[in-house]
């Protein structure tokens, strides 16, 4: 085998390689018709799951300024 030849080879193997190891990886797109679809495997894929949270990205504030609130009209009224 001269040079050539064993450079095509080579790169005749790795792409062969690179396109199995893609293949059995399942985790192709395909596109159809301008449509992204997923793989065919989607509904075997474990989803993880977000609860919805609260509506207000203040959330945490607005518990804490009322707590403080709370705390307050409690020790005023203790004196």
């Amino acid at each position: 085998m001269n040079g050539l030849q064993t450079t095509t080879w080579r790169m005749s193997v790795a792409l062969m390689v690179a396109s199995v190891s893609a293949s059995m990886s399942g985790c192709f797109q395909t596109t159809v018709g301008g449509q992204t679809l997923p793989s065919a495997y989607y509904l075997e894929d474990d989803v993880q799951y977000f609860p919805a949270g609260p509506e207000t990205r203040l959330y945490n504030e607005i518990q804490a300024m009322e707590r403080y609130k709370l705390e307050k009209e409690q020790l005023e009224s203790t004196y």
